[in-house]
C-alpha cells in the first residue's frame, strides 16, 4: 500500500475525530455551538451520578478541547488518544451503556471513537502530524 495514502487516511481520521472533540469542548466550557456550558454540564453530570459536577465538567471540557486539538494535530498522539478513549469509557459506563447497542442513543459511537483513538495511539499519527515533524514518531 502506498504510504502517502496511509498517511492521508490517518490525517482524515485524526482531524474528523479530533475536531469533533474540540467542538464538544467548546460546548462544555463556553456554552457555544449549542452546548450547555459548565453549569448545564455540571448539572447533567450530577444527575447521572458524577460528582462533584462542576470540577468534573471543567476537567471534561478541557480534556475534550485539548485532547481533541492534540489528536487532530497529531501532537502527543498516544496521550491524546488515551484521553479521548477514557472519556468515551466514562460516557459508556455512566450514560450510553445502559441502552441497547443498536438503539439510536447507545454506545456504538463511543466504541467507534475508542477504536479510532486507541488504534491511532498505537500505530502513530502518520507523517502529516506535529509528532512526525518534531521527530517524536517514526515515519510510516
Amino acid at each position: 500500500m502506498d504510504a502517502t495514502l496511509v498517511n492521508m487516511g490517518l490525517l482524515v481520521i485524526r482531524v474528523v475525530f479530533g475536531l469533533s472533540f474540540v467542538g464538544f469542548g467548546v460546548q462544555t466550557l463556553f456554552g457555544r455551538l449549542g452546548g450547555d456550558g459548565i453549569d448545564g454540564t455540571a448539572a447533567f453530570y450530577e444527575s447521572v451520578g458524577l460528582k462533584p459536577g462542576r470540577p468534573l465538567a471543567y476537567l471534561a471540557g478541557l480534556g475534550e478541547l485539548f485532547g481533541g486539538l492534540c489528536f487532530a494535530l497529531g501532537l502527543f498522539t498516544p496521550v491524546a488518544g488515551l484521553t479521548l478513549a477514557v472519556m468515551m469509557v466514562v460516557a459508556i459506563v455512566t450514560v450510553n451503556g445502559k441502552k441497547p447497542y443498536w438503539s439510536s442513543e447507545a454506545y456504538q459511537y463511543s466504541i467507534a471513537i475508542i477504536a479510532a483513538a486507541v488504534g491511532i495511539g498505537l500505530i502513530g499519527p502518520g507523517d502529516y502530524s506535529l509528532d512526525a515533524l518534531v521527530g517524536a514518531w517514526p515515519s510510516i
